[in-house]
């Protein structure tokens, strides 16, 4: 069973990496080449019941892993859950879904024409967490969306493929805190996600996060190619609880401007 929950894995990072290459020296600069533990890994989808979030986690809890908490995002109008396996070197895993009624009625039309071209077998298919866009879009519907929904426009233009992958500070071999982890990075060149401050949490909420903005990378939708934000990648920083165990969950507030790092206008 490891072994299937590191070979998924290891086909969502090269399906990242595709239009993610910053991640690359990422790895170059806080593991020195070396490869870094993942925190948790992030995905975006819609509350249509062929996407669900439920059935993106179907191909999780078939190899072990285990609900573990649930978020609301009131303002961004997303719901999301966390998910763990009982081999805690495996990463965890954090879906979110938007609640499409939320939106109008024109965004609404845009989203079910996208889920309506995708083939039921594809989202049951084993490859579905790394297959990408599978539905065409114009780059007019993708403006349409993004006026209204950043995420929304994200997931038209990306499809099924990881969000972010996150760092585990924890787990690095040569920093110990996440100001030297941001202030590396800044030095390496990369922007850093300053929503709510660069650094999200603090150790009284057990949980300190802080994001690269994505990368741009080309999209070709129906009608042309354009290059947009594709994914990015985050840096967590975990303490204790009271038992001694390191906090395992994570914090809205804080995931709620780290949403932003996709942000086309930033």
């Amino acid at each position: 069973m490891t072994a299937q929950v590191t070979q998924l894995f290891n086909n969502i990072w090269k399906n990242y990496l595709e239009v993610t290459p910053s991640a690359k020296q990422v790895h170059q600069l806080l593991g020195s080449g070396n490869d870094v533990i993942n925190d948790h890994v992030a995905y975006r989808t819609f509350n249509i019941d062929k996407v669900s979030l439920d059935k993106l986690a179907a191909h999780l809890i078939k190899l072990g892993y285990e609900e573990c908490g649930e978020y609301h995002f009131e303002a961004k109008k997303l719901y999301a859950k966390h998910f763990e396996h009982p081999d805690t070197t495996q990463p965890k895993v954090f879906i979110s879904q938007l609640l499409v009624e939320e939106f109008s009625e024109e965004a609404q039309a845009i989203i079910h024409k996208l889920v309506e071209q995708l083939p039921e077998e594809a989202v049951a298919a084993e490859d579905f967490l790394y297959s990408g866009k599978q539905w065409n879009v114009s780059f007019s519907d993708y403006q349409t969306l993004l006026a209204e929904s950043e995420y929304a426009a994200w997931l038209a233009a990306w499809g099924y493929r990881a969000n972010h992958f996150t760092v585990s500070i924890n787990h690095l071999e040569d920093f110990e805190t996440i100001d030297a982890v941001n202030s590396t990075l800044k030095a390496g060149g990369f922007k850093l996600n300053a929503t709510g401050g660069e650094i999200k949490g603090d150790e009284t909420v057990k949980l300190e996060q802080s994001s690269t903005m994505a990368d741009h990378a080309d999209v070709q939708f129906s009608d042309t190619k354009v290059a947009i934000p594709s994914c990015f990648y985050e840096f967590a920083k975990r303490y204790p609880l009271a038992s001694g165990e390191l906090y395992t969950g994570f914090v809205a507030a804080s995931a709620d401007k780290i949403f932003e790092s996709t942000n086309a206008a930033a």
